[in-house]
């Protein structure tokens, strides 16, 4: 009997955050790497739910998914391969970058700052998950609750390891089941794809173990949320870290600063990218640990933006550890869009020669509306439409990501709110969960 047919899985992260794809002959591969297979522009327009928002494309026109070989990430057990696959870029049949594909845009954000700054930025990842629920608890940030997963997480660091993601840490976090994983910074698209692997690593490990490991914003209303944090750190024209002033009240260096308003000042009309599903907006409220105003904070971890903490053991690294931390994002977005949007917003903030706003280090639930506006800081969006709303409005911003994306953007997020019409929170977070 011949072998079976080695198949590799041609891939993207579409604007729900979900990998999509189509699988090839292994034995196809430099043709494939030249050519790509073919993908239809409404498959943008799929959204978590499976359904099909309104589309500009309907059934018209093609293009080509051409995989890049630096993403390939394999998983094997027993022996056996389980999974081969690339993560790529959506192109014209010309070869062009088409205007919907998430990874061509975060590509085309790095070169705008490349281009306004002369600078290049370091991104790490952070995620929070959960697994199916089991009974028990009190084990947050615990030895025990580790102790109890340790599979899973020793599994999680081999296959990061095998395929090229350099772990950092790994926790059981406070809530019921949840857990964080964290790796090395990277570049700004190896970073995201790192995140888009990373999330496809911590499925089959928990499916390994007998469990279903879930990113879904926040699982149950009245609990705790699954966030993800966006750190990044700038080098400068010559390729330095670029981040830090040590005579700077914050820290930060001018650039840093500039880069660091821009976000801040962008924030409510990008948070539609950033956190944006339905549910995203119950876990963006005071005291989740999240980020429910605009603001920036020293050492804060319900800040927008965190001016991360340093360690001075090692005072001759310290500029080398100096980052921001961007808070108000989860994992039902791609990490491309994701990414895209705050660097273009650092971008403007450099371009404008913005300054940020007094960092904080209080409890800004404490203070009255017109406290808030004196600090300089609004209150983000209180819902999808809320956001959605404030990103179609933004000229700016649109116009960051050009009319055909913000236009299709719209239209599919229109289309997953439209699924869950007469739901309340918990079948809204029980939809979420079943897809993330």
């Amino acid at each position: 009997m011949n072998e079976p047919l080695s198949i590799i899985m041609a891939c993207c992260s579409d604007l729900a955050g979900q990998v999509r794809g189509k699988g090839f002959p292994a034995r196809e591969l430099e043709k494939r790497l030249r050519r790509g297979v073919g993908w239809t522009p409404t498959n943008v327009q799929i959204t978590c739910f499976d359904a099909i928002a309104d589309s500009p494309f309907g059934a018209l026109d093609d293009l080509l998914l051409v995989p890049d070989p630096d993403t390939r990430f394999r998983i094997e057990a027993d022996g056996k391969m389980r999974e081969d696959a690339m993560l790529g870029d959506i192109l014209t049949l010309d070869g062009d970058p088409w205007s919907c594909c998430t990874r061509s845009v975060l590509k085309s954000a790095v070169k705008r700052l490349q281009d306004v700054a002369g600078a290049t930025l370091n991104v790490a990842f952070e995620h929070e998950f959960q697994l199916d629920p089991r009974p028990g608890g009190g084990s947050a940030y615990s030895l025990e609750g580790a102790r109890g997963m340790r599979a899973l997480g020793q599994r999680i660091f081999d296959l990061m390891e095998a395929n090229g993601l350099q772990p950092d840490t790994f926790m059981k976090e406070y809530g019921p089941d949840q857990f964080e994983v964290t790796m090395d910074p990277a570049g700004p698209v190896r970073a995201a794809d790192n995140a888009v692997i990373l999330r496809e690593l911590v499925r089959v490990a928990a499916g390994e173990i007998g469990r279903r490991a879930t990113f879904t914003p926040i699982r149950d209303p009245e609990s705790v949320g699954n966030g993800v944090h966006i750190h990044v750190s700038l080098n400068g024209r010559d390729g330095e870290p670029a981040t830090h002033d040590p005579a700077s009240p914050t820290g930060l260096s001018t650039l840093a600063a500039s880069f660091v308003a821009g976000v801040c000042r962008f924030l409510p009309s990008i948070l539609a990218v950033l956190a944006p599903s339905a549910i995203s907006y119950y876990r963006l409220t005071p005291h989740r640990w999240s980020a429910a105003w605009n603001n920036l904070g020293l050492r804060d971890r319900e800040a927008a933006v965190r001016i991360c903490p340093v360690t001075t053991l090692d005072p001759a690294d310290i500029a080398r550890q100096f980052n921001v931390e961007i808070r108000a994002c989860d994992a039902a977005a791609s990490p491309y869009l994701q990414l895209a949007a705050i660097i273009h917003a650092g971008a403007e903030g450099i371009a404008q020669k913005l300054t940020p706003p007094q960092a904080t280090h209080e409890d800004l639930d404490a203070l009255d509306d017109k406290q808030i506006a004196e600090l300089g800081y609004r209150r983000l969006p209180l819902s999808l439409p809320e956001a959605l709303a404030a990103f179609t409005a933004d000229e700016t911003v649109t116009g960051w990501f050009g009319a055909e994306l913000s236009e299709v953007y719209r239209l599919h997020k229109e289309g997953e709110m439209a699924v869950l019409d007469g739901l309340g929170p918990a079948e809204r977070c029980a939809r979420y969960m079943s897809v993330y």
